[in-house]
């Protein structure tokens, strides 16, 4: 079985790429293709050596700092892999990947992290945070999404089998693909993240500083609690405005090395979560530490946390809107049902989630999809001998 396994793009060590990780640990024998590769020396790990191969893109002026701008030339950039030497194509998408072009005699699974989601259910707020709404520019953003849309569209006919990474997910494809996915939820390595069952009174939130994120609504929250106090570690484009809306009882650690992060993540009160993500890792991780989740109740997390009041052993409290008042009130529930939660249970629940898990499930699924693949191969070859 020769494989191939299919990435967006490699630009960093991020979520996506954990997938990937695990992945070529699976099928260490697998050759790698991507958009573009601008990782840098120290995160170039978990490639084992690999050297993917790039499309054109690669070499396009100032790719490696606007790749993203390239996203209408990337469909075509996918396309132009040659992978009919291999049996078994594996895409890890959350852009293009799934786009790459296979035969019949192919087996194509798709591990989808999301649709594209700046054409899709998301494109309003992407044209919003990205001042597109209006004008010529503002036209052409839109045109140019609506050609990506159904680009997309199309070629979710050239996937044999889809694996989401989360329900929410699951029902994205259903909605954008007309096309029922597996569920494998992504690897955590919550063998990383040792429990601790004391914890001090700081609430923590960590997290890349951008729009979605919602930092900025956990902030205004804790500027009307003074007497609560919370960590934020992160950095991105918006440090600036998370920043100028501190207040005294906020503490700004910025970037951390790992173990200032795991080690904030087990002793903190409670691990704040505002955004609406696919799936969301860095509240599995806090689980994995015994530490409850406060979390916005839509997207991955209600998935990844057992809600105060719904499940037993409960692991979180959700907050309905993404608003201060909300958040505000989820935190004061949260201390006033304080010995509902416990660490081994959260500890508990973070361990469906591990490399391991994934590691089975996702095996187990290709090498099962592949036998079958080669019983119905052989089952129209011997037709075909039959008939002639």
């Amino acid at each position: 079985m020769k494989v191939a396994i299919v990435h967006d793009w490699l630009v960093g060590y991020a979520g996506a790429e954990r997938v990937l990780d695990q992945l070529i640990f699976i099928f260490p024998d697998a050759d790698l293709y991507t958009i573009c590769d601008f990782l840098p020396d120290e995160e170039r790990f978990f490639l084992q050596g690999k050297r993917p191969s790039t499309s054109f893109i690669q070499k396009l002026p100032k790719a490696r700092s606007h790749y993203r701008s390239y996203l209408p030339l990337m469909p075509l950039a996918i396309e132009q892999f040659d992978l009919s030497g291999y049996d078994l194509i594996i895409s890890s998408s959350h852009a293009v990947a799934k786009g790459v072009l296979t035969g019949p005699d192919q087996l194509h699974i798709s591990y989808v992290h999301s649709p594209i989601r700046y054409a899709w259910d998301l494109q309003h707020q992407y044209l919003r945070e990205s001042n597109l709404e209006r004008g010529m520019k503002g036209w052409v953003a839109k045109w140019l999404l609506h050609k990506i849309r159904l680009w997309d569209s199309r070629t979710g006919n050239g996937v044999d089998h889809f694996i989401a990474n989360s329900d929410f997910i699951a029902r994205r494809i259903k909605k954008v693909y007309r096309r029922t996915a597996d569920v494998i939820y992504p690897p955590v390595d919550v063998s990383s993240f040792t429990l601790r069952d004391k914890k001090d009174a700081f609430y923590l939130t960590a997290s890349r500083l951008v729009p979605y994120k919602r930092i900025d609504l956990i902030i205004d929250a804790f500027r009307s609690m003074p007497d609560k106090q919370l960590v934020v570690i992160g950095d991105g484009p918006d440090m600036e405005k998370v920043r100028s809306r501190a207040s005294p009882n906020i503490q700004l650690l910025g970037y951390q090395p790992f173990d200032v992060l795991r080690d904030h993540m087990q002793r903190a009160r409670a691990f704040l979560f505002a955004a609406e993500e696919d799936f969301g890792i860095a509240p599995v991780e806090a689980q994995a530490c015994g530490t409850p989740v406060v979390a916005f109740g839509k997207g991955g997390a209600l998935e990844t946390i057992r809600g105060l009041g719904e499940l037993e052993a409960p692991t979180g409290v959700f907050f309905e809107q993404q608003t201060v008042q909300s958040v505000v009130e989820a935190v004061k529930l949260f201390e006033r049902e304080m010995e509902c939660f416990s660490a081994a249970n959260c500890r508990e629940n973070a361990i469906r989630f591990s490399t391991d898990s994934f590691c089975n499930q996702f095996r187990a699924f290709a090498l099962t999809k592949y036998e079958s693949f080669l019983k119905d191969k052989q089952y129209r070859y011997n037709r075909a001998d039959q008939a002639s």
